[in-house]
C-alpha cells in the first residue's frame, strides 16, 4: 500500500471554528442575535449560566448563518477537497451546534460525517475526543485544529495539522513537530483598519466652536480640544468595532467592506472586545480631563451611535437624521469642552449640511447596490426607486444650509464679531461649491461612499475649504 492509499484509509477529522473558518460561530452568532432583538442581552447571563452547551443550543434555535459568506481559510479548504476528490473521507468535528455545523457541510459538500454538539453535549476538549475515539479509535484518525481546546485530540489522533494555531496549540506543535498551516499575522495596517483612523478627522469639528469665537491662540481651548478630539476618536473606534460585529454578515456580501478586519477573519471578535474595553477607557478616561458637560454630550454620542448601530440605520430617513445629528453633537462637544456658547445659526448650519452629505452617502448606495425594484438594500430602507427622492432631499438640504449661512452673515450677530464683516460673504458660495459638486460626483458615480472622508481628502474641496478658513480669520481680524 502506498502512502496516498495509506493517508486515505484514515479518516481526517477537522475542527470548525479557528480552523476551517476564520471565527467563532458562537460569538458571531451571539451579535447575529443582539441586533435582532437587543433584549436577548439580559437572557444571555442565564444561558452561560447553565453551561456553554446551554447558550450555543439557545443562540441556533433563535438565528441562521449564511454558510456561503463565512471566513473559510482557503490553504485548507483547498486541500481538503483535493483529499475528497481522491477518496479520503473527511469528518466535520466541531462544538458549533448541529444546526450549523450541517448546514456548512451542506454548503461545502466535502465532509462525509458530522460531529457537533447536541443538547446539552458540548463537543469540545475531552467529549470531542471521547467521540472520535470511539467512531475510529485510538490513532484512528488524523485531525486538523487551532487552540488548546484541541491539545486532548492531537494527542489521540494518528498525526495533527495544526492551522493558525493559539499559543497553547503553538507549543504543542512546536513540542510534537507537528504540521502546521500558519495564517497572516495581523499588521499594523490591519489595526489601523480595525480603528477606521481616517475616521478621525470629522473630530476636527469639535475645534469649530473655538475658531469661530476667534480664540486662536487661546492655548487652554487649544488644550482642550485636543483632549476632546481623543476622547471622541476613542471612543468613536470603540463604537465603529461594535458596528462591524453588528454588521458581520452584511459587511461579508459587499464589495469592499468584507475586506475589513473582522468580517475578513484577520482579526477575532475576543481581540476586538479588548480593544473596545482600551478605547473606551481612553475616551472616557481622557474626558475626565473635561467639563461635565462635555462627557454628558461624550455619553450621549455613545447612546445615539449604539443606538444607530443596533437599529436606526435601518429606518428610512432616521438613519440619515440621525447621521446629521451625529456630526452636530461633535459641534457641540466642542463647545462644551472649551466653554464657548454655540449658536443658533451654527447649529442650524450643521444640521442642514450634514443631512445633505448623509443623503449622499444613501444615494452613493442606493446607485451602487443592485437589487430588483421593490426591496430594500441589505440592513437599509431604501429602495430603487427611492433614488429620485433621497437626491432631492439632498439638494434641498445644502441649498438650504447655504441659505442659514446667507441670513446669518446678515445678523447682528456677524456685524459684533467681525470688523469686516463683507469679507465672508464668499463662505455661501463655496458652501454650494462643496455640495453640489459632492452631488454631481455622486450623479457621475465617481463618489466615495463617505462623502465628508471625500471632502477631507480631495485636494479641490481642501483648496477651497482653506480659503473659506482665511476669510474667516481675516474677517474677524
Amino acid at each position: 500500500m502506498d502512502a496516498r492509499s495509506d493517508r486515505n484509509a484514515i479518516p481526517l477529522a477537522v475542527d470548525l471554528d479557528g480552523t476551517l473558518i476564520a471565527t467563532d460561530l458562537l460569538w458571531e452568532g451571539l451579535f447575529i442575535l443582539l441586533k435582532k432583538n437587543p433584549l436577548y442581552f439580559f437572557l444571555v447571563p442565564f444561558w452561560v449560566a447553565g453551561g456553554p452547551a446551554r447558550l450555543k443550543q439557545a443562540i441556533a434555535q433563535r438565528i441562521d448563518i449564511d454558510p456561503a459568506t463565512l471566513p473559510y481559510r482557503a490553504p485548507l479548504l483547498d486541500r481538503l477537497r483535493t483529499e475528497h476528490a481522491e477518496g479520503r473521507k473527511l469528518v466535520l468535528a466541531t462544538g458549533t451546534p448541529r444546526k450549523f455545523a450541517d448546514a456548512i457541510a451542506v454548503h461545502l459538500g466535502i465532509f462525509d460525517r458530522v460531529l457537533a454538539t447536541d443538547g446539552l453535549d458540548n463537543l469540545t476538549s475531552g467529549k470531542k475526543r471521547a467521540s472520535l475515539l470511539a467512531a475510529y479509535g485510538d490513532a484512528g484518525f488524523d485531525y486538523a485544529g487551532n487552540s488548546r481546546h484541541d491539545l486532548q485530540v492531537f494527542d489521540a489522533a494518528r498525526s495533527a495539522i495544526v492551522v493558525a494555531p493559539d499559543r497553547h496549540a503553538a507549543r504543542w506543535q512546536a513540542a510534537h513537530g507537528a504540521e502546521t498551516m500558519p495564517a497572516p499575522k495581523p499588521t499594523l495596517r490591519t489595526i489601523v483598519k480595525m480603528l477606521r483612523v481616517h475616521q478621525w478627522l470629522k473630530n476636527s469639528l469639535i475645534a469649530v466652536p473655538m475658531m469661530l469665537s476667534h480664540e486662536y491662540f487661546n492655548s487652554n481651548m487649544i488644550w482642550e480640544c485636543l483632549l476632546a478630539v481623543i476622547s471622541f476618536s476613542a471612543v468613536a473606534s470603540a463604537i465603529y468595532i461594535l458596528n462591524d460585529f453588528f454588521d458581520l454578515a452584511l459587511d461579508r456580501k459587499h464589495l469592499t467592506k468584507r475586506n475589513r478586519p473582522f468580517a475578513s477573519g484577520a482579526l477575532s471578535i475576543p481581540f476586538g472586545l479588548g480593544a473596545i474595553a482600551v478605547l473606551l477607557a481612553i475616551g472616557v478616561g481622557t474626558g475626565l480631563f473635561l467639563s461635565l458637560e462635555f462627557l454628558a454630550v461624550l455619553g450621549g454620542y455613545m447612546v445615539v451611535t449604539t443606538a444607530y448601530s443596533l437599529s436606526f440605520k435601518r429606518m428610512l430617513l432616521v438613519d440619515v437624521l440621525t447621521l446629521a445629528g451625529l456630526y452636530t453633537i461633535r459641534v457641540l462637544a466642542g463647545a462644551a469642552a472649551t466653554g464657548v456658547d454655540v449658536s443658533f445659526w451654527l447649529l442650524a448650519f450643521s444640521i442642514f449640511f450634514f443631512l445633505s452629505l448623509a443623503l449622499v452617502k444613501r444615494f452613493v448606495e442606493l446607485r451602487t447596490t443592485a437589487i430588483p425594484p421593490g426591496e430594500r438594500i441589505a440592513g437599509r430602507g431604501y429602495r430603487t426607486e427611492d433614488q429620485e427622492i433621497v437626491a432631492q432631499a439632498g439638494m434641498a438640504s445644502a441649498f438650504s444650509s447655504a441659505l442659514v449661512l446667507a441670513l446669518y452673515m446678515d445678523s447682528v450677530a456677524v456685524r459684533e464679531l467681525y470688523p469686516h464683516p463683507w469679507l465672508i460673504w464668499p463662505l455661501a458660495p463655496i458652501v454650494l461649491y462643496l455640495t453640489m459638486r459632492v452631488w454631481i460626483l455622486a450623479r457621475r458615480d465617481e463618489m466615495h461612499d463617505d462623502p465628508v472622508v471625500f471632502i477631507i481628502r480631495d485636494w479641490r474641496s481642501q483648496i477651497v475649504v482653506a480659503i473659506g478658513a482665511v476669510l474667516l480669520v481675516i474677517g474677524g481680524w
